[in-house]
Formats: C-alpha cells, sequence, structure tokens
C-alpha cells in the first residue's frame, strides 16, 4: 500500500477526531448555558463574577448581579463562562483576620509636604538660560537643510 495513502486515511481521521471533540465540548457548553437558574453563581467569559438574576429565554440574555443588592448587568447567555460552586465563588464580605495591619493616614504626610513648596505669582522667579536657544527655530533651520 502506498504510504501517501496511509498518510491522508491517518490525516482524516484525526480531523474526524479532533472536529467530534469540538463539536461535543460546544454541546456540552450549550446544554450548560441553557440550564442556567436565578441564584445560580457565574463567571462571564471576561471574568465578571455574578449572580443570575433573570434569565430571558427568548432573547437569550442573562441578568447578573454583582454584589447583594448592587448593579445588575444583561449579558448574552454566550458571554457565560462558568458556573462557580462552593469556595471557588467568594461573596465579597470581608472576613475579619487576626493579623490586620494598624491604618496609617498617608494624608496628613502629604499635606505637611505641600505646605513647604512655594509657588511663584509670576515668571521672575524662573532663571533665564539663554544658551541653549529656541528649540522651535533650531528644528525650523533642521527641516531646511534636509
Amino acid at each position: 500500500m502506498d504510504p501517501l495513502i496511509i498518510f491522508a486515511i491517518l490525516a482524516v481521521g484525526l480531523l474526524f477526531l479532533m472536529s467530534s471533540r469540538t463539536r461535543k465540548q460546544q454541546r456540552k457548553q450549550q446544554e450548560f448555558r441553557h440550564s442556567l437558574v436565578p441564584g445560580d453563581d457565574v463567571m462571564t467569559a471576561s471574568g465578571l463574577f455574578g449572580t443570575v438574576v433573570e434569565v430571558d429565554d427568548v432573547s437569550d440574555i442573562i441578568t447578573l448581579e454583582t454584589e447583594p443588592g448592587g448593579a445588575q448587568t444583561r449579558w448574552l447567555r454566550a458571554a457565560i463562562a462558568k458556573r462557580l460552586e462552593g469556595e471557588e465563588y467568594e461573596t465579597g464580605e470581608d472576613e475579619e483576620t487576626d493579623d490586620e495591619q494598624p491604618v496609617v493616614d498617608l494624608a496628613k504626610d502629604d499635606q505637611s509636604a505641600a505646605d513647604d513648596v512655594t509657588i511663584p505669582d509670576d515668571l521672575s522667579g524662573l532663571s533665564k538660560d539663554t544658551s541653549s536657544g529656541d528649540d522651535a527655530q533650531q528644528r525650523d533651520e533642521d527641516d531646511k537643510t534636509k
């Protein structure tokens, strides 16, 4: 048997296996998205975490709430990437920790440093450096020589 024919048969077989795996994953994602119900914690493809509040099957729009009693946003059903379960999803409630550091008010330090700065009311305090010349005039002259 010709090696080219064997190679062609193997290539067709690999393409078939790869496409069937892709179709299987797409079907699984579609089933997941259609099984969403209010109360499910989900993550969108862009990384937004939220809880499903409303599912509109007609227009394929899912309404997500990012925090309890917070803003609600509308997403296409296809934008929902996965359902979050258990500890994978943080509700955003602060947990008390024993190793909390004291809060330092840096605004006081910045204010004292800002009080030391004096801003002149006119240009008399600026030095006049005439050695550098006018940069715009120098550029114009350089452009003419090119």
